[in-house]
């Protein structure tokens, strides 16, 4: 098997593409190794002690390192942890129970008579933003729109990537303010 790997705009992060599907849909995102209890290969990355991101999106996983750590020490580490767990086909998740899931309560409650316009944006962000940022390593999460101001949450890569702030004022914002002038400003959460 063989597991590619990418350089992200963040240089702390890599994407690796193990050139089957990871996710079947949606993404996910463990900031913390209590996080990555729930699967096996995130958990097994963690492991590796100088991880402190792991993202799986639809048919890559980005992996972040410790401030400080060196990629070509680290590299080869999460190759093989990689490598282990696609050629055993384990499975990405653990099985469990409803009873440890909460739901967080969403930042923002959209004004239903926005809804024309969260639909607007909604809409642009899953077929112009999402893509792209995908290619990137990460995902980008809609969380609300409140007087002209539009909430995302920036994922994997992106999170915490020097330049996700020029991407989320010069891109993202421009491309909503174009299209939908009912936005004044893009922040992120």
């Amino acid at each position: 098997m063989l597991i590619e790997t990418e350089a992200t705009p963040n240089p702390a992060t890599l994407k690796f593409l193990p050139g089957r599907a990871v996710m079947d849909g949606g993404t996910r995102d463990f900031a913390t190794p209590e996080e990555a209890e729930a699967s096996p290969l995130a958990e097994a990355l963690f492991g590796l002690g100088d991880v402190t991101g792991v993202f799986f999106g639809r048919d890559f996983v980005s992996v972040t390192a410790a401030p400080g750590v060196d990629w070509p020490g680290l590299k080869p580490d999460v190759l093989g942890v990689l490598l282990d767990h696609f050629s055993a086909n384990m499975p990405l998740f653990r099985p469990g129970s409803a009873a440890a899931i909460s739901v967080p309560a969403d930042d923002f409650a959209d004004d239903p008579a926005d809804a024309d316009i969260v639909a607007q944006i909604r809409e642009l962000i899953d077929t112009r933003v999402r893509p792209a940022v995908a290619n990137d390593g990460g995902d980008i999460v809609y969380r609300g729109f409140d007087k002209g101001k539009v909430y995302l949450q920036m994922q994997g890569a992106c999170s915490g990537c020097p330049s996700s702030s020029a991407t989320l004022k010069n891109g993202i914002e421009q491309l909503l303010r174009h299209y939908v002038p009912e936005v004044t400003e893009v922040r992120a959460v």
